[in-house]
Formats: structure tokens, sequence, C-alpha cells
């Protein structure tokens, strides 16, 4: 169990998005953020490494923009919904990048597998918050 819901019902304004698809899709993001940063590092530990360069590439920016997408939906004082849709949008091209680069590994490489999924739920997650936001 995540802290993301409790803590989003505990925000004493209005928040004007549906805090169940809020949550998670913060909680998906910070998963996709952890399982990239893993693969990416576990790509670096394999012995074809070389062959797996822009996997690690796409795992690292895939990591980053979850990560900064997850922080900046956490927040809600001051919120701009721009800012929050135009990250959103970024986040789900970055996890179908990564997603489609980790599927190309996935039958030789488990942790690819691992990532492939978690880019899927991240950035299913990430457009179904984007859909209540149009």
């Amino acid at each position: 169990m995540t802290t993301t819901m409790p803590m989003l019902e505990t925000y004493p304004q209005t928040i004007n998005l549906d805090r169940a698809k809020l949550a998670g899709a913060i909680d998906a993001l910070i998963a996709c953020s952890e399982a990239c940063t893993a693969c990416a590092d576990a790509c670096l530990s394999e012995g074809m490494v070389a062959e797996l360069t822009k996997c690690i590439r796409t795992n690292m920016d895939c990591a980053d923009i979850c990560a900064t997408t997850a922080r900046v939906l956490s927040r809600h004082t001051g919120y701009d919904a721009n800012i929050s849709h135009t990250l959103l949008e970024a986040c789900v091209m970055a996890c179908r990048s990564c997603g489609d680069e980790c599927s190309s590994h996935a039958q030789t490489h488990e942790h690819c597998r691992i990532c492939a999924t978690a880019c899927r739920e991240a950035e299913s997650a990430a457009r179904g918050l984007l859909d209540t936001m149009r």
C-alpha cells in the first residue's frame, strides 16, 4: 500500500481531478520510474551492453520523466492544468517508447519484460488521467 491516496485525501482544498485516478497515475508513474532505473542498471550488467545502449538511454529518460511527472502531480497548491497536461502527454510518449524498446529485448532479458509491463501500465494510467482532464 502506498501513501498517495491517504495524502490526497488529507489535502485541505478542492482537487479538480478524480483523486482515485490521480493516485493511481502517481503510483503507476513511480513504479515505472523505479522499474526503468532498475532495468537500465541491469542492462549495464549484461555482457552485451553495447547492444542495449538505446534501451538504457530510453529507460533513463522514461524514469526521469515519470518521476518528475509524479512529483508535479503530487502538488496542488497553485495548480496549473497546462503543465500537468503537458507532462502527462510527455509521459505517455516516454512510456510507449520505453515499453516498445524493452519489449524488443523481453525474450532475452527478464528485466526488460518486467520493465515493459510497468511502462504499459504507466502509459495507461497517464492516458486515463489525461482523458479526465479534457
